[in-house]
């Protein structure tokens, strides 16, 4: 399919919920076609029959648009301990959490799911055979997990690097090792959703270098500005590229050099309730697809 833009759907969290608002704002006003829907558009804890009727309304939005879901993902329910918290019942009720998530997922014809691996507590992660323990917890819940997408029609699952020891994949080698674990029993493959501002580890911080050696494994790779040391989820205007560090020509690029020859390049845009800021949001967006769209023409 090659290189295409959109968009991960957290911008409308709270903002834009109503089917009928998002799904006008990413075709008419930003002119995408792909999209990334997320748990807090429509949360898996919900009441069934009420998931069911906005999933018909869901889907009529996105006909009348023609927009195409590519995958779903948790969004900010990514900073819980999913399957890696502490409490064996805990674990079970996120396990079917993901159930249901991959249920409404596969409602919108997406073809990947995912989130980020999970995070330990403190204590967890500074005992190591709890520790060890809690990350094999996490390895066999996502690997059962798998077999449920597959049986439900997904091409993979997608976990997302993140930025500290016990959230999981904060380095380049635990990431491609933590891959591998999954993957020695995976129904479908477990890949990344690559946050390019992400590049936590200090002594990896340059994010070329996580796209260069894990874009290839990436069908996802969610797209922001930021600075050096940070993650600010800035958008792509005038303003902050003057100041960020990610060149949307020199990120194709380095993709495409590195083998990564099918990816949705996804907007992840954040913006606080801010009297100063909250006008701004579909502005700001429109600016950074005008931005990217020299590179990503599809």
């Amino acid at each position: 399919m090659g290189y295409r833009l959109g968009i991960n759907l957290g911008f409308a969290a709270n903002r834009f919920v109503e089917p009928e608002e998002w799904t006008r704002i990413v075709r008419e006003e930003l002119g995408l076609n792909y999209v990334q829907f997320v748990a807090d558009l429509l949360n898996p804890f919900l009441p069934g029959d009420y998931i069911e009727s906005q999933l018909e309304r869901v889907n009529d939005c996105i006909k009348t648009y023609d927009l195409k879901v590519e995958s779903i993902f948790t969004s900010t329910y990514s900073r819980n301990n999913l399957l890696m918290h502490p409490d064996e019942q805990a674990r079970m009720i996120w396990f079917d959490w993901y159930k249901k998530l991959l249920d409404i997922g596969a409602a919108l014809d997406a073809r990947s799911a995912g989130s980020h691996f999970g995070i330990l507590t403190v204590k967890s992660n500074d005992t190591p055979d709890e520790r060890e323990f809690i990350i094999e917890e996490g390895v066999k819940g996502w690997q059962a997990l798998s077999y449920y997408a597959s049986e439900l029609g997904y091409s993979e699952l997608l976990i997302e690097p993140m930025s500290i020891p016990r959230e999981m994949a904060y380095t380049i080698k635990e990431t491609k090792d933590l891959l591998d674990r999954v993957n020695a029993n995976s129904a479908i493959p477990m890949k990344l959703c690559l946050d390019i501002g992400h590049a936590p580890h200090p002594d990896e911080r340059d994010p070329y270098e996580w796209i260069k050696e894990l874009s290839s494994v990436s069908p996802i790779i969610h797209i922001q500005q930021t600075e050096l040391n940070k993650s600010n989820h800035w958008p792509f205007t005038e303003k902050y590229n003057a100041i960020g560090i990610i060149d949307a020509k020199r990120v194709v690029e380095t993709a495409m050099e590195n083998g990564c020859e099918d990816a949705l390049f996804a907007l992840e845009i954040s913006h606080r309730e801010h009297w100063d800021t909250d006008g701004l949001v579909v502005s700001d967006l429109k600016e950074s697809v005008d931005y990217w769209r020299q590179y990503i023409k599809e």
